[in-house]
């Protein structure tokens, strides 16, 4: 299995203009410049805990609000991941995560499937997390997950901070992703279906 997965996707809209450089097999190193400044603090999150190296660099119409822009970050995050992670050989496709930060717990569970689908299950305790619309983490994850072919399943179990109920959200993300695409040995390079295809 390659040691240098990665990849770079451009996508250009009437509304963004964004940029996403990926490396899979990195240590966490992020460059971040989404306009969305509580957004680059997740996404930091997904890099640092992930130990995936992260650049992202995102112009859009945050004159309207900031919706475009976290989910079309989504979508070409979900693009690269695609593009980076390959055929999938020697993966092991599943991961999961628990994630507290004092009194919020989250519960992230992934599949690499090649089969979109997001289970919700994150009710904040408030809609602003300083100028940040909580329903906006929700999309952007619907992006990731469309364009990485991914089921998700996330689940806030307790929480009373918002910030921190998202927090634990992405860093349990990060956790489970970075289980799910380590190499397993023990397949021999296979990829891990019985249909022999992801």
């Amino acid at each position: 299995m390659t040691i240098n997965r990665s990849a770079e996707i451009e996508r250009n809209t009437a509304e963004t203009q964004i940029r996403v450089k990926i490396g899979l097999d990195g240590t966490g190193i992020a460059s971040l410049d989404s306009g969305v400044p509580f957004l680059d603090h997740m996404l930091d999150q997904i890099a640092r805990h992930g130990l995936i190296d992260l650049e992202i660099s995102a112009r859009g119409d945050l004159h309207i609000d900031a919706h475009h822009t976290v989910e079309d970050i989504g979508i070409t995050l979900g693009q690269a991941f695609t593009k980076a992670l390959g055929d999938k050989k020697g993966i092991r496709r599943y991961g999961h995560a628990y994630v507290p930060l004092d009194e919020a717990l989250s519960r992230v569970v992934i599949d690499l499937s090649g089969r979109p689908g997001l289970e919700w299950g994150v009710e904040f305790t408030r809609a602003r997390i300083g100028d940040f619309d909580v329903d906006l983490a929700r999309e952007f994850f619907q992006g990731f997950v469309n364009h990485a072919l991914v089921t998700l399943h996330i689940d806030n179990l307790r929480g009373v901070n918002a910030h921190h109920q998202c927090e634990t959200v992405f860093k349990a993300f990060a956790r489970a992703l970075r289980a799910a695409i380590e190499p397993d040995p023990r397949l021999g390079g296979r990829i891990p279906s019985t249909k022999e295809s992801l």
